[in-house]
């Protein structure tokens, strides 16, 4: 049975095109299997350069239109340049847009226009963990707030509910709350 419904694009989001992805995936489960790349470079210090670019989708080898080089470094205050944010406010970004893209993506499939959305995310950290100085205190963030603003045609409750249903099906979210295997692998040459 097809999922697809004449909709529209809705909040910058092609619904059709929305629809129609849900039904190709739905006949062929296999192209839903992605891997995602990251590239990094050291540069000086605790400044490096991470690309992303190519990936694999829907069966095949793919690359974005083109590749996105981000700075990561630290403050001054913790011995680097500055020449970006750090690895963890990466992580906090990646959470507060992958939320946002589902809750976008998930107006649009209901039909429900927004007029604005807006999320801090904020991290409690406690470096004594990075640093070495406790083992009773870990590396990362010990607690993760997300704090949303939602307007748009629908009442609060519904607009609540996209919220809640983006974090149901958030990649990111999901990568935070739960262990995921990570293997690491060193070439010396």
């Amino acid at each position: 049975m097809s999922i697809t419904a004449e909709r529209a694009p809705l909040n910058g989001v092609d619904t059709p095109t929305l629809f129609a992805t849900l039904d190709a995936v739905k006949g062929q489960p296999d192209i839903a299997k992605f891997q995602f790349r990251a590239t990094n470079r050291w540069i000086s210090g605790t400044h490096n350069q991470s690309t992303m670019h190519t990936f694999f989708g829907a069966g095949q080898e793919m690359e974005h239109k083109h590749p996105t080089v981000i700075d990561a470094d630290h403050p001054a205050v913790l011995v680097g340049q500055d020449h970006g944010p750090t690895p963890v406010e990466y992580v906090l970004g990646a959470l507060a847009a992958c939320l946002t893209s589902g809750l976008a993506n998930i107006a649009a499939a209901r039909g429900i226009e927004l007029t604005e959305v807006t999320s801090t995310v904020e991290g409690d950290i406690d470096l004594l963990g990075i640093l070495g100085l406790s083992d009773s205190v870990r590396n990362g963030y010990k607690d993760i707030r997300v704090s949303f603003t939602i307007s748009g045609n629908a009442p609060p409750e519904k607009l609540r509910a996209l919220v809640e249903q983006s974090r149901d099906r958030s990649a990111v979210f999901d990568v935070i709350t739960n262990p995921v295997p990570v293997a690491l692998d060193v070439t010396v040459v």
